[in-house]
């Protein structure tokens, strides 16, 4: 079965083919910053992303008609379950009038789509960005009004948690499992009987390579009243972590600088993996410290020293395992086969 996989982001639109589980192509395919800015929104890129798709299967030989079924990155819908949706009228015009957030995401339904039409394919989204599957006592923050709200990496988390029960003869259904990404952002969940319960999100946990992650609340307003609110994000949108303490994101570079000698790498790096476990080890109360596995993945998982220090703090709760790198279309193709195998029945928002 051919499954044409689709993920926009900002700057780039990743797309693959694969035969079932298996990929035969791939592309990231660039949008240059000047072309970007050609559009005053991001659904004027439509066309242009779209056609790029087409180009992608021209240069490796295939056509729209090949495929038997399209998988793409669900974008920011109003809250969903986790899973497969169809990609039909009503979520497309959701995605272009009553979006959650607008996103580059939100395009790849629309790609889709067009796609699927034109050839007579089903096509689905898989793991949208907006999964919320909270229990009611972790929406709580402790203002009225003002929920908890549950953006974890769904995509990349959901498929190492599926990967590793399939790999241990377990049941995902009936497993409890902490999954932590660590890249440019650091979130993570607890995936109990199948759903996210409850999650630990990029602003309010762990430091991250390029991220400031979960700051007091008064250091906020420190900031916010002497360098300003647009600085104040800009720690959690690419200046706050690693790069604000060593100016750069590349956590090979503070290994080097470890490896030199120097202390304050060291101290810093190690306070990453500090946070990233004592998030894990909160997670872990959520279900009574019942977990059957602990995971971790991202591109800085690739890292030994720092999933080391991680798995020295929080290997008593359970066994970890470390999964490195990030595996969104292969994810994205696995849950369009499951859907078209019969394994999986997909929803309609």
């Amino acid at each position: 079965m051919k499954i044409l996989v689709i993920n926009p982001g900002s700057t780039s639109t990743k797309a693959a083919v694969f035969e079932d589980d298996v990929q035969l192509a791939y592309e990231s395919i660039h949008v240059k910053s000047e072309e970007v800015s050609k559009y005053n929104s991001i659904y004027d890129q439509l066309d242009m992303r779209y056609k790029s798709v087409l180009d992608f299967l021209k240069k490796n030989g295939l056509l729209e008609s090949n495929m038997d079924v399209i998988a793409s990155r669900g974008g920011m819908l109003p809250p969903v379950k986790s899973g497969a949706y169809v990609i039909d009228d009503k979520l497309v015009e959701t995605l272009k009038y009553h979006p959650a957030q607008i996103h580059a995401s939100n395009l790849g339904a629309l790609i889709a789509y067009r796609i699927a039409k034109s050839a007579g394919i089903p096509a689905f989204i898989y793991d949208s960005v907006s999964v919320d599957e909270l229990s009611d006592i972790a929406r709580i923050s402790g203002i009225k009004g003002r929920d908890r709200e549950s953006y974890t990496h769904v995509l990349n988390t959901r498929s190492v948690a599926l990967r590793y029960c399939r790999e241990h003869g377990m049941d995902y259904k009936n497993a409890t499992i902490i999954v932590a990404h660590l890249g440019g952002g650091i979130s993570l969940n607890i995936q109990k009987c199948g759903r996210i319960v409850d999650v630990c999100t990029a602003e309010e946990g762990p430091f991250s390579s390029e991220r400031a992650g979960g700051l007091q609340v008064f250091t906020c307003a420190d900031i916010a009243e002497e360098e300003g609110f647009n600085a104040l994000r800009s720690y959690e949108s690419g200046k706050g972590g690693l790069v604000s303490y060593f100016g750069t994101n590349d956590v090979r570079k503070i290994e080097n600088m470890i490896n030199e000698g120097n202390e304050e790498a060291k101290n810093v790096l190690e306070a990453m993996a500090y946070q990233v476990a004592k998030q894990i080890g909160a997670l872990a109360t959520v279900t009574n410290g019942r977990i059957d596995g602990i995971l971790v993945t991202g591109g800085m998982a690739y890292s030994k020293m720092l999933t080391g220090w991680i798995r020295e703090r929080v290997e008593f709760i359970a066994p970890v395992y470390v999964y490195a790198g990030e595996f969104e279309m292969k994810a994205l193709a696995e849950g369009a086969l499951r859907v078209m195998r019969g394994d999986e029945e997909a929803k309609h928002i």
